[in-house]
């Protein structure tokens, strides 16, 4: 199954940078669902109500998922590949 790849950063409360990879299907176009998902990551890092929307989120591209990412994709809708300033 192939995902697409939302490339997102967000501006943390303490004013750093958060950049990450939110893949969701790549059958999903429906913006709020997406944006939805980023909101929940955030919020699961302590970073609930900053700024989600096109943005701080942009389609990067689709790319062919691993198992691994199909698994969690099927449990959450969403996988999120972090790259920066996540912890």
């Amino acid at each position: 199954m192939k995902v697409a790849v939302y490339d997102t950063f967000v501006r943390k409360h303490d004013g750093s940078i958060m950049h990450f990879d939110l893949l969701v299907p790549s059958s999903l176009y429906d913006a709020e669902s997406i944006y939805g998902y980023g909101r929940q990551y955030l919020q699961e890092k302590g970073q609930s109500g900053r700024p989600l929307s096109g943005n701080e989120c942009r389609f990067c591209h689709v790319k062919e998922a691993s198992d691994n990412i199909l698994k969690e994709i099927g449990i959450r809708g969403y996988f999120i590949v972090e790259i920066e300033g996540c912890n």
